[in-house]
């Protein structure tokens, strides 16, 4: 990355997730460019980081006096975790210290807080202490050391997922992380703000209005209203910070920031249009229940097929079988979400990268 293109160190602070452990796959953190301005600094998406939150599996692991040393592998690739040992596991290992002390109660009947004691630390141990192709989680920051990335673990412990239920979570939450946040540009105008600001918040504010009415279909003057008070606040910002200036209305304005809005809902699948005519009519792809039928009849039926009884059908198949079927407007974003959310409902399952096949 051009050292022109980073932002002033002095306006990090103006983005949320410089203060927080970001979830990032290792794939991105090993490929994140390093800050010409502030050593330890790395920028995704020109958002600066310098912590980070992992889960993945141990795939080898080093010991010295101090610390541990695991390669945690997330599925996207492998980063070293330097753990560092804590006070109690130096005492467990030092037999000049881990001695156990005679109790003159401790065969006393009733509760033991001595050996309740004792019980505790061996779990903390327990969980500190990791073997190859255990779950582990690592927050730290991320630092280069003799030019190889690495996680200087400020909290780690090992993860019990018997039946894999913390990682399915985790690979749920983690791409809607990326989708949200992590994947749009971090962007500063003149006064310090983010210059997509409004734009973020006229579309949270329709797909939250499209979730707790569980709209199926609307027109863009159904929803026009609820951005008005956006327009409004920018026009009090503008009159208090410079003399009035020839320029659009606000009925332009909230126009074309709605237009901006349904443009950016329908890249991302969550609107799309069946038919487009002068009627502007937008269905709401999760909750268009034939959309879902039409998806889950193509998949069944075709899996039965020869060709794709093995592996399944492609999500590209599928959707030009959607698109002759159904409808030519259903974009790949829009089916992606269908697939994702009936694979959530166990009606089709995933064989392989980007193949289904119905249950």
């Amino acid at each position: 990355m051009d050292p022109a293109d980073e932002p002033p160190s002095m306006l990090w602070g103006l983005d949320p997730i410089f203060s927080a452990f970001a979830r990032l796959f290792v794939r991105d953190i090993l490929q994140m460019t390093e800050s010409t301005q502030v050593p330890g600094i790395y920028f995704y998406n020109l958002h600066p980081i310098y912590k980070v939150d992992v889960l993945g599996t141990v795939v080898y692991k080093r010991e010295r006096d101090d610390f541990f040393c695991y390669g945690v592998d997330d599925g996207t690739g492998v980063i070293n975790c330097l753990c560092w040992k804590s006070n109690l596991l130096k005492e467990a290992e030092d037999p000049n210290k881990s001695g156990t002390k005679k109790h003159s109660d401790a065969d006393h009947g009733g509760f033991d807080p001595v050996a309740e004691l004792k019980k505790l630390r061996q779990a903390q141990l327990k969980r500190c202490r990791l073997e190859i192709g255990e779950l582990v989680r690592v927050r730290g920051p991320v630092k280069t050391s003799r030019q190889q990335r690495e996680i200087m673990a400020s909290t780690y412990y090992k993860v019990d997922d018997p039946v894999m239920a913390i990682q399915i979570a985790w690979m749920m939450e983690v791409p809607q992380l990326y989708r949200q946040f992590y994947d749009k540009r971090f962007q500063i105008n003149a006064t310090g703000y983010s210059a997509e600001s409004s734009i973020n918040k006229a579309t949270n504010i329709i797909q939250d209005f499209l979730k707790q009415k569980l709209v199926t279909k609307f027109r863009p003057y159904d929803v026009q209203d609820l951005l008005q008070p956006l327009i409004s606040s920018r026009h009090q910002t503008q009159s208090a910070e410079q003399e009035p200036v020839a320029g659009p209305s606000g009925c332009q304005q909230l126009s074309q920031l709605l237009k901006e809005v349904l443009q950016i809902l329908q890249n991302e699948g969550v609107v799309y249009r069946k038919v487009k005519s002068q009627d502007e009519m937008y269905h709401v792809t999760t909750q268009d229940k034939d959309l879902f039928i039409a998806v889950k009849d193509i998949i069944r039926e075709d899996s039965k097929r020869e060709k794709y009884a093995e592996k399944g059908c492609h999500v590209l198949h599928i959707l030009s079988a959607v698109r002759q079927r159904y409808s030519l407007n259903v974009s790949k974003a829009a089916l992606e979400l269908v697939l994702k959310t009936l694979e959530c409902d166990s009606d089709i399952i995933s064989t392989s990268d980007s193949h289904y096949i119905a249950i």
